[in-house]
């Protein structure tokens, strides 16, 4: 089986900082929200450090109460029990996501 091209990336350097942009979301409105709930307290601290914002973690604090649910699930099939290490779960959710033209 032939590996994805990895050439194209969803985000680019800004200058010679470790800032990074990354692509507008669809859905700008979430992008550009206040965030709250679990994920504020992540969102600004890459905020603050000049880190891109994974756009799952914009959603998940765009309305956490309607998101708590996708939050938990998310949490469980990556770190519950599973005949699958971790690890190897995180590998095909990265390789997925590229596949999907998505920065994990």
């Amino acid at each position: 089986m032939a590996l994805p091209e990895l050439t194209r990336m969803p985000w680019s350097p800004v200058g010679k900082t470790k800032e990074m942009s990354m692509r507008p979301m669809f859905l700008p409105e979430v992008e550009h929200s206040n965030p709250s709930g679990p994920y504020a307290h992540l969102i600004n601290e890459l905020q603050a450090a000049g880190d891109p914002v994974p756009q799952i973690m914009r959603l998940f604090a765009y309305k956490p109460e309607q998101n708590n649910f996708l939050s938990r699930f998310t949490q469980g099939v990556m770190r519950g029990p599973s005949p699958l290490p971790a690890g190897f779960r995180e590998l095909i959710a990265a390789f997925t996501s590229r596949r999907n033209d998505c920065l994990f």
